[in-house]
């Protein structure tokens, strides 16, 4: 009898249905919010919270069972390293599923599956990136003397309109996609 082995099965044989929930577990450590549907999302919540109470005691043991899981170093270092210690002081409920409604094609309900504590790293790094690269042409201006940034600057511009010129007349017209395939299903009466 199969008492207490109730599951979402998805409507997937055994292999496809672990297949399916690591995918979505692999998804969500690396991008941290993903878009499904609820099934899916329901589904897969207890292999991540799994996952991220083992990245919470951090033990080689642990390790090697996530790792068995994820498959990858990297996304087991990823979620070791950056992840596990987000949630140190955090006992369970380590995600979130947020309603989006139904999707239009077949009426499935979608929804957004998160971790609770997202790192926003991509604006911090952008504005970061900018600020370092306009530093350091800065610092050159005041070093080198005015002349010689005056002269390559000059000789830049004199160059470059030239060099836009050639590379126009070098450039052939492109085929058009339809006349590549036509070539490729010519009949024997088309031929004549």
């Amino acid at each position: 009898m199969r008492h207490a082995k109730k599951r979402l099965q998805l409507g997937r044989f055994t292999s496809w249905h672990k297949a399916t929930i690591r995918s979505l577990a692999r998804n969500v450590i690396i991008n941290q919010s993903i878009k499904t549907t609820s099934s899916r999302a329901k589904a897969s919540r207890q292999m991540i919270e799994h996952l991220i109470s083992l990245a919470k005691v951090n033990t080689l043991f642990a390790r090697r069972q996530a790792q068995r899981i994820l498959g990858e170093h990297k996304l087991v270092a990823l979620l070791f390293n950056e992840i596990g210690p987000r949630f140190s002081k955090r006992a369970s409920g380590f995600t979130r599923i947020i309603s989006l409604g139904k999707r239009r094609g077949d009426d499935a309900e979608m929804v957004i599956f998160e971790l609770t504590e997202i790192k926003k790293k991509e604006a911090k790094k952008a504005k970061a990136v900018k600020e370092a690269k306009s530093q350091p042409v800065q610092a050159a201006d005041e070093t080198v003397e005015g002349k010689v940034i005056k002269e390559e600057a000059f000789e830049e511009k004199k160059h470059e309109p030239a060099a836009k010129e050639s590379l126009g007349k070098d450039k052939k017209p492109q085929k058009k996609f339809i006349g590549g395939i036509r070539s490729i299903f010519r009949k024997k009466s088309d031929s004549l």
